[in-house]
C-alpha cells in the first residue's frame, strides 16, 4: 500500500485525488493547506482522515511515501525540498520550479536521498500521446525526428482561471518570472523537449500582447508567443502559444525522414502522414479516403475506451501517477526523465529572459 499526501487543496488537488482513487493499492493519508478550511473541506470530499496547515506536521504524523504538491509555483521548490529531505518521494504540479537552478537542486536532493521526483506533465500521457509514442518506437517516422511543431492554445473567454488573472493585478500567476505563460506552456514545451537531443538548444522568441488584451487595458501579460528551437545537430522545432487563434489547438506534429504524425490532444486522434506522394492524380484522390479511414479508426478506439470507463478528461494524469508509483515500487525508469524536466526548464528560462529583455527595451 502506497501512502500519499497532498499539499495544496485548490482545484487541481481535486483532480489528483479523483485519479488516485482510481488506482489500486494506494491511499490518501493526509492533506495540507495554509487555509485550514480548504484542507478540511478537501478531506471531507475525499474521505481523508487528517488535515494540516503545515507540511512538516503532515509528514511527521501521516508518514506518507509520496507527497503531491499542488500549490502555486512560487512554493514548489521549498515544499518539494522539505518533503525530499524528510524522506518522501514527490510529484510536483507544473511548472516544476521557477527556474532551472531550482530544478537542478531538487533533482540533486532527490538523487542524493535515493528518492524520486516528477512533474505533472499529464498531457504527455493521454491516450493519443501514448499511441503516438508507440508509433515512433516502432519506427514509423523512418528515423529520428527531423522537425516538430507544438501548438498550445488558451481561450481567455471560457476559462475561469484566466478571468481571475485578468481581473486581479495581484494574482500569484502575475508574479511568476514568465507570468501567465509560465503556468501554461510547460505542457507544450515538454512535448518538444522529449525529442530534442541538444542540452542547450538555440531558442529564438517573438512575444507580444494581443489586441484583445490591449483593448481591455492589459499591458503586462504576454499572451502570444512564437518560438523557434534549433536543436543544433538534432531536430528543429516551432512552438506556438496563442490565446486568440481559433481553433484552440493542442497538437504535436512530428516529421521524420520518411513519414510524419499529427497528434491532437483535444480530439484524441493520431494521424499518420505518408511521406511519399501517390503517382499523378492519385495524390488528389487517395489521401482524403485514407485520412477519413484513420479518423474513423480513432473514433472507434475512443468509443471503446469510453465504454471501458477509461476515457475521462484526466486519464493522462492517472497514467502518469500510476507510472510514477510503479517506478517507486519496482525501481523502473521514471515516466518523465530528469533530462527532459531540465531541458524543458532551460527552454522556458530562455523564453522568459528574451521576453523580459525586449520589454525593457
Amino acid at each position: 500500500m502506497i501512502k500519499m499526501a497532498i499539499v495544496g487543496c485548490g482545484k487541481i488537488a481535486d483532480s489528483h485525488a479523483e485519479q488516485i482513487k482510481r488506482i489500486s493499492n494506494c491511499k490518501i493519508v493526509g492533506a495540507c493547506d495554509r487555509e485550514e478550511l480548504m484542507a478540511k473541506q478537501f478531506c471531507d470530499r475525499y474521505d481523508v482522515e487528517s488535515f494540516f496547515t503545515g507540511v512538516k506536521d503532515l509528514i511527521r504524523v501521516t508518514q506518507p511515501d509520496v507527497v503531491h504538491i499542488t500549490t502555486p509555483a512560487q512554493s514548489h521548490f521549498e515544499l518539494a525540498n522539505t518533503c525530499l529531505e524528510a524522506g518522501c518521494h514527490v510529484y510536483v504540479e507544473k511548472p516544476f520550479t521557477l527556474n532551472t537552478k531550482e530544478a537542478e537542486q531538487l533533482i540533486a536532493v532527490a538523487t542524493r536521498n535515493d528518492l524520486k521526483i516528477t512533474v505533472g506533465h499529464d498531457a504527455h500521457f493521454s491516450h493519443a500521446a501514448r499511441r503516438m509514442r508507440e508509433l515512433i518506437k516502432k519506427g514509423y517516422l523512418g528515423g529520428p525526428p527531423v522537425h516538430l511543431e507544438s501548438y498550445y492554445c488558451y481561450a481567455f473567454g471560457s476559462d475561469a482561471y484566466a478571468k481571475a488573472i485578468l481581473g486581479d493585478k495581484n494574482h500569484w500567476a502575475r508574479k511568476l518570472p514568465g507570468k501567465l505563460l509560465q503556468n501554461v506552456i510547460s505542457h507544450g514545451i515538454s512535448s518538444i523537449a522529449e525529442f530534442i537531443e541538444s542540452e542547450t538548444p538555440e531558442v529564438i522568441v517573438h512575444g507580444f500582447t494581443s489586441e484583445f488584451l490591449k483593448q481591455m487595458g492589459e499591458d503586462e501579460i504576454i499572451d502570444e508567443i512564437r518560438v523557434i528551437i534549433n536543436g543544433r545537430n538534432g531536430p528543429t522545432a516551432y512552438f506556438t502559444f496563442s490565446s486568440q487563434m481559433r481553433p484552440t489547438l493542442h497538437q504535436l506534429r512530428i516529421y521524420g525522414p520518411k513519414n510524419g504524425i499529427i497528434m491532437d490532444n483535444d480530439q484524441q486522434t493520431v494521424i499518420k502522414l505518408k511521406g511519399t506522394p501517390y503517382k499523378s492524380y492519385g495524390e488528389k484522390f487517395i489521401p482524403p479516403f485514407t485520412y477519413a479511414k484513420q479518423y474513423l479508426e480513432n473514433a472507434s478506439f475512443n468509443i471503446k475506451q469510453f465504454l471501458k470507463c477509461d476515457f475521462h478528461m484526466k486519464s493522462g494524469m492517472k497514467f502518469l501517477i500510476e507510472s510514477f508509483y510503479h517506478s517507486i515500487v519496482h525501481g523502473t525508469p521514471l515516466p518523465i526523465s530528469y533530462r527532459e524536466i531540465l531541458l524543458t526548464s532551460r527552454i522556458m528560462d530562455s523564453i522568459f529572459d528574451q521576453i523580459e529583455s525586449k520589454q525593457r527595451t
